[in-house]
């Protein structure tokens, strides 16, 4: 009986082990993406990931979503998906241009398709009436994200181990309940 529940925490604590690691690896570093342009309604931003952010020539898909319609390329809408080819030497650059009533917070994702590196850059869009200065790195001096980075999928097998441990305990008690009536 020991084993089985030494066993069951090993496994239980390996399934939450994993999505932590599987979180913290495959992202660009800031230093690898630089963000410039205009963030105001009707304005363009360029977004450049320098050499060596994806793999050469690879496939990079990228996604930008927000308050409102973005268009990237030619494609007007609310989150806007299109593929892109890194440089033979891993470099990439996207042109983001906003809507003439564009205002709020955006969000640009590539993803590498083969390597699954993934580089983040974000845009706080003023209204066309307003400018906003960019910093060094495309910030425009607002608070970063601080959500949640852990996945429901994690939550869901966190929750199962507590009912499975509790089961178990109840199992245990029972049968030992019985040993001794015996």
């Amino acid at each position: 009986m020991k084993k089985l529940i030494a066993a069951v925490v090993l496994a239980g604590a390996a399934l939450l082990a994993t999505p932590a690691a599987a979180n913290a690896a495959g992202y660009t570093p800031d230093s690898n993406v630089s963000v410039s342009g205009t963030y105001a309604a009707g304005g363009t931003a360029a977004v450049n990931f320098s050499d060596g952010a994806f793999q050469d020539n690879e496939t990079v898909n990228v996604q930008v979503t927000g308050a409102g319609a973005v268009t990237l390329g030619a494609l007007p809408t609310t989150t806007v998906s299109k593929s892109y080819t890194a440089s033979s030497t891993g470099s990439l650059a996207v042109r983001v241009t906003f809507p003439a009533g564009a205002s709020g917070t955006y969000s640009l994702t590539a993803t590498g398709a083969t390597s699954g590196v993934v580089g983040l850059a974000s845009f706080t869009v003023a209204p066309a009436d307003t400018a906003v200065s960019t910093g060094a790195n495309g910030t425009d001096g607002t608070l970063a994200f601080t959500g949640s980075t852990v996945s429901a999928l994690a939550l869901w097998v966190a929750g199962g181990a507590i009912v499975l441990g509790g089961g178990l305990l109840v199992v245990r008690g029972s049968v030992r309940r019985q040993r001794e009536t015996v």
